[in-house]
């Protein structure tokens, strides 16, 4: 793309030159230290205006899903098609609904629904992720059954606890109201 945009002779082009010139040195600036794209993550994230509680919550949930989807690529589920599968078997079993009624539950179209979550949602989708992964290990579990049977496992362990919270709270974790909607509340309200 930078070629390309090099070989138009125009001085509008300079800019765009300039920014492709930026964003490919950051690039390759993040492959020598990763932990720099974990740094523009909770940039980003913050100029959104989520916070750094809800930040934390955001990356741990991100560790934990990905060590679930490196246990279910070494144990014979394939990437994609099954993988979404498997997620939404989790996340139907402890919210009670499917990731697409969630979605449509929050007004998201092709939003990430993570990025929408609360604090309380992101915490419970983390822990029946781990749930899932922990016992599909001890019970070694592998392909696409026995890991269908861990995640309605691992999923029903979270929704135990979101019901225990919501009986004690009398508040629903899933709601409408998606993450920033309700940020914006909260400081409307300050």
């Amino acid at each position: 793309m930078l070629r390309l945009i090099q070989s138009v002779p125009s001085p509008k082009a300079e800019p765009i030159k300039r920014w492709l010139a930026k964003v490919g040195y950051e690039r390759m600036q993040e492959l020598a230290d990763p932990s720099q794209t974990l740094n523009r993550a909770r940039a980003t994230w913050k100029k959104q205006g989520y916070s750094e509680k809800w930040i934390q919550q955001r990356m741990m949930g991100q560790e934990t899903r990905n060590k679930l989807t490196d246990y279910w690529q070494e144990h014979g589920v394939k990437e994609g098609q099954e993988f979404a599968i498997l997620t939404n078997i989790i996340h139907q079993e402890w919210a009670e609904v499917s990731i697409k009624e969630h979605k449509e539950l929050e007004g998201l179209k092709s939003q990430n629904l993570r990025d929408h979550m609360s604090e309380a949602e992101l915490i419970f989708t983390a822990l029946a992720e781990l749930s899932t992964r922990q016992i599909a290990e001890t019970g070694n579990a592998i392909g696409m059954d026995e890991n269908t049977d861990a995640s309605k496992k691992g999923g029903a362990i979270a929704k135990n606890a979101r019901q225990a919270l919501e009986e004690k709270t009398g508040k629903k974790v899933i709601t409408q109201a998606n993450y920033l909607a309700r940020q914006k509340i909260i400081e409307s309200e300050k």
